[in-house]
Order: C-alpha cells, then structure tokens, then sequence
C-alpha cells in the first residue's frame, strides 16, 4: 500500500469530516432544544450558497462582505421557519412535525430553481489557493481552509455554550423544558435561538461546500450523509456529532478513492446498520430517544 496516499486521502476525508461535524452540531443543536429533527438542514445550506453566490457573483460584492451576509440570511432563515412553520406545531405527532421539515425542504428547491435555475454554478474564489503540506503529504487548500474555519466555528460554539447565558438556556431547555419554564427562562425564545444557531452552522458549511464542490439546488443531498451522523453518534449528543462527523467524512472518502464514488453512501449506511444493531441509540446517545 502507498502510505503517502492513503494519508493525503485521510486527509481529504477528515477535511470533508469537519464540515460534516458542523453541520452536525447545528442539527443536534436545534434536536436538543427542540426535539424536532430537522429534514431541511440540506436545503438550509444549499439556500444560503445562493445567498452568497447573488452577493459575490451577481452583485459583485467584496466575498467579506457577502460571507456575513448570506451567513446572516441564513441564520435569519432558520429563525423564520421555527417561528412560521414549526412552532405552530409544537406538541403535534413527532411524524407531523419532521414532515413539515420534508416540505419546507421541497419549498427552497423549488424557490431557488427559480430564483437562480436549477444550472449547476460556481461560487467566486474566495478561499486561499496556496498549497498546504502536512509533512510529505498534500492537502487540498480549499479543503485545508475549509476544515480550519469549520474547527474555528465549532470551537467558538462549544465556548458559547458552556459559558454564555444564552448557551446555558440553551443546555437547561435541552436537559427539561418545564424545569426551564419554572426557572423563568423563555423556551420560546430559546427554540428560536436554537434554530438561528443550527441555521448559521449550515449557513457556513453550505459555503463552504459549495466552493469546493459547486452549486446547484440538488446540493441538499448531502443532508443524508448529516443525518447518517447524528444517529451514528446519537441524536442528542454534540460529542457524537463531532466524532461522528470525521469518522463518516473519512469513511466516505477512503471508500470513494479505493471502491469508486459508488460505494461512499454504501459503505455510510452499512456503518450506520452495523452500530445501531448494537446500539439502537447511536455511539453517545442516550436510551431515553424517541422512536419516530
């Protein structure tokens, strides 16, 4: 075996993983708060790509100027689905609640086959270009840079929550809705934080995705492989989600490079199939989930 490139392979997989992780976080994030499994967080990144994509490429604005604001809009995004579509729901079946994220999914490909034609496209360059070396080893830099401003973001969220007022409303409405009601803590508006949060997480990977791997309003199927994650990892679990999400990037990409592009969602799913017949509830899950 050439050991060169199976770790320039490993690599790309773990690159891949961190954005995946991301993604992850912002899907256990609005489950934990909310507990509604959000069907929509593909779309959700594809959407806020096109954001990006009319601020850089059509307006042809600064890229630091059109990241922010197409992270805003979709993190404003988010916020507007809870309040418009999911809160009515609140207290419904669960199967009721996840097929209102299966339409809100199905509302933004059509909306963004509209806006911008269902043509694949490219995102303008705004990632660095120079090469990055581990060693001996290559490292895509889209997929470097990627991976850095995913771990950053990650970072930056896991501080968030364990030190900020708003991260332990979030934490005390995840562990009991009603002990956070007593306590005086606005579920409410803690629901509505939790999906601007998930929403800004897919913001920032579907940019990232997109720059790498392009645009085109079918993007939104890489929200299978983020859903294979939180149930690998257990659909409360921030740890699961982010060891999760490399172990799946890297699965992925090792099975793509040597079996062929074919057999990466194969080789996910029979991941997925073999742990959860020894663990119904995921690797960090807890026993506790509901059953949909």
């Amino acid at each position: 075996m050439d050991w060169l490139f199976f770790g320039e392979v490993s690599l790309a997989g773990l690159a891949t993983g961190g954005l995946y992780a991301l993604i992850a976080l912002g899907f256990v994030i609005i489950y934990k708060a909310t507990r509604v499994i959000n069907f929509a967080v593909g779309e959700m990144m594809m959407f806020s790509a096109y954001l990006f994509l009319t601020f850089a490429g059509i307006l042809d604005w600064p890229w630091y100027v059109s990241l922010p604001l197409a992270v805003i809009g979709g993190s404003l995004l988010g916020g507007v689905i809870e309040r418009v579509a999911i809160r009515p729901m609140l207290g419904e079946n669960p199967i009721s609640v996840v097929m209102v994220t299966v339409g809100i999914a199905s509302v933004l490909i059509g909306l963004a086959e509209m806006l911008w034609t269902a043509d694949p496209q490219l995102l303008p360059d705004f990632l660095p270009r120079e090469p990055i070396m581990i060693g001996e080893m290559f490292v895509a830099p889209k997929s470097g840079w990627a991976f850095v401003i995913a771990a950053c973001v990650i970072v930056v969220y896991l501080l968030y929550f364990r030190f900020s007022r708003g991260g332990v409303a979030l934490r005390a409405t995840a562990s009991d809705q009603a002990a956070a009601y007593s306590m005086g803590i606005a579920v409410p508006k803690v629901f509505s934080a939790a999906w601007m949060a998930g929403a800004f997480a897919a913001a920032i990977s579907g940019i990232l995705v997109a720059a790498s791997g392009g645009l085109s309003p079918q993007m939104g199927v890489v929200g299978l492989s983020i859903l294979v994650i939180v149930i690998l990892g257990g659909l409360d679990s921030i740890m699961g989600a982010l060891i999760g999400g490399l172990f799946v990037g890297w699965i992925e990409t090792i099975a793509g490079t040597y079996l062929g592009g074919e057999y990466r969602q194969l080789a996910t799913f029979s991941l997925l199939a073999a742990i959860l017949i020894v663990r119904p509830y995921g690797l960090f899950g807890t026993r506790e989930i509901e059953r949909l």
